[in-house]
């Protein structure tokens, strides 16, 4: 049984269209409504962090709960993760992160098999 047989099609399209509303609130919130605004200082420090966790929040569960492995965890995602780790604490450099972190995982998945 799919979504829509189970729901009904004037349900999936109200859903849908409640989430696109909902999406464009949140989202112009910022834009229209504060946009030619100045923040408050203490919003702007807490914002400069956004960037920085996403990556992090987007990488972890795939390192710590791989669905390759069916949620174990994977050495050689976790020596990818620690010379990611190593390589931005040294460098302070995204990119070279990013970059250490892809070669030491195709390193460690040809090593480790």
């Amino acid at each position: 049984m799919t979504v829509a047989e189970s729901y009904g099609s004037p349900t999936i399209w109200l859903i849908i269209l409640a989430l696109g509303l909902g999406t464009f609130v949140l989202r112009y919130s910022f834009l229209g409504w504060i946009g030619n605004r100045p923040l408050p200082e203490w919003a702007l420090r807490h914002l400069r962090y956004t960037a920085v966790a996403v990556l992090p929040g987007l990488v972890a569960p795939l390192v710590l709960w791989p669905a390759a492995t069916e949620g174990q965890p994977d050495p050689a995602r976790l020596i990818a993760a620690g010379a990611t780790l190593a390589v931005g604490l040294a460098s302070r450099n995204t990119l070279a992160a990013i970059l250490g972190g892809l070669a030491s995982l195709y390193l460690a998945l040809w090593l480790v098999g």
